[in-house]
């Protein structure tokens, strides 16, 4: 089976999502949204809070909620393979058939590794394997995705800065309101998983998630290394 550009867009436009939000990315979940309503309007209804926020933020405030949130004394990592497997040598393995993967299908990685969230939602797009496609998605893609979600807790937040403040001089501050609010578009790539892939709770995917170390764990030993 060969993949449509409809039949890849929905993969596509939620990858848009979790790109540096430059100037003009108000206007693109905008987009993003209505397009989503049209086809899969469980999905568009995870955004209607993100979009809320990117339409009435100053462009800085955005800017700086998506580094708190994936980059600099960050709640989270969107590489799935780190997620679910730090630096073991899984991630590794992971990410040589990604590349190949990625590599055949016409993905083009950027600047990121293949594990890299938006690059395997591209992937899922276009992939002609089904099974392998399916089973891509229920032992890593989803599990990773939920462990990520996990992460965006006030509990989980205030642990982490706890280890960054005992790491750093300057602790960036927090938008008051919208902290969190990435979860949302990583909800929608929740919905939109479980909507193409019939996805049930439980199995092997639960069983790496419990198996795996959570990024709180991770952080507070790349300190002690660092330090």
């Amino acid at each position: 089976m060969t993949y449509t550009i409809e039949e890849s867009r929905p993969f596509d436009l939620l990858a848009d999502l979790f790109a540096y939000p430059e100037e003009g990315f108000a206007h693109r979940v905008e987009q993003i949204a209505v397009a989503l309503e049209e086809t899969l309007p469980a999905v568009a209804a995870e955004l209607t809070r993100f979009r809320e926020f990117v339409r009435n933020a100053e462009q800085i405030e955005v800017e700086e909620v998506y580094t708190r949130s994936f980059d600099v004394q960050a709640i989270t990592t969107i590489d799935i393979g780190y997620v679910l497997f730090g630096d073991d040598y899984k991630r590794g393995a992971l990410l040589v058939n990604l590349n190949r993967e990625e590599s055949e299908a016409g993905v083009d990685p950027g600047n990121e590794l293949a594990d890299h969230l938006p690059n395997v939602l591209r992937l899922l797009g276009r992939m002609e394997d089904m099974a392998l496609r399916q089973e891509l998605v229920e032992k890593i893609v989803a599990p990773a995705v939920n462990k990520i979600i996990g992460e965006f807790t006030p509990e989980k937040v205030e642990s982490k800065n706890n280890i960054y403040r005992k790491h750093y001089k300057t602790l960036i501050e927090r938008s008051d309101n919208y902290s969190l609010i990435y979860q949302q578009p990583l909800k929608a790539v929740a919905v939109l998983l479980n909507t193409f892939f019939n996805l049930q709770s439980g199995g092997e995917g639960e069983q790496i998630q419990r198996s795996t170390a959570d990024f709180l764990g991770t952080v507070g030993k790349e300190i002690a290394i660092e330090g």
